[in-house]
């Protein structure tokens, strides 16, 4: 698939399938971008559950916050990563050692590993980099 570009059907279908979503990275502190997007999903009706290890067991936005995407006891949609792109490849590989995978994982606004986007394209997950669901639901009218 091409990274540069996405259809927005594409894109749509990933957001408009996705009800619950991991968000690897999340902050508690109000000024970094992790809690203004969840926030936001939170605030369109998507359950998100944060994943931050030194968060773990503490709420953000009154949602418990697990250390990993293995300590999370339900099924997931999507992960959208809020780390550095170098982690991207560790993320995927604990995607795809889950139990039941999710359909999708997103990476925020300058994050990118095309090698590890391959790798989990070839699981049958979906993929998208660089961009922020925040910016594309409301572009996109969801």
């Amino acid at each position: 698939m091409d990274h540069d570009r996405y259809d927005d059907a594409y894109l749509a279908g990933i957001l408009k399938d996705t009800k619950t979503i991991a968000l690897v990275g999340a902050s508690p502190k109000p000024d970094r971008p992790s809690y203004g997007v969840m926030r936001f999903l939170l605030s369109r009706g998507y359950r998100v559950i944060p994943v931050n290890p030194g968060q773990k067991g503490k709420e953000i936005l009154g949602q418990k916050t697990v250390a990993r995407l293995a300590d999370i006891d339900e099924a997931i949609d999507m992960v959208d990563v809020f780390r550095a792109s170098e982690y991207l490849d560790g993320v995927i590989d604990d995607v795809l050692a889950l139990e039941t995978r999710p359909k999708a994982v997103w990476s925020q606004l300058g994050v990118r590993d095309d090698r590890a986007a391959v790798k989990a394209e070839a699981e049958g997950i979906k993929v998208v980099m660089n961009r922020c669901p925040a910016i594309e639901i409301p572009r996109l009218s969801l």
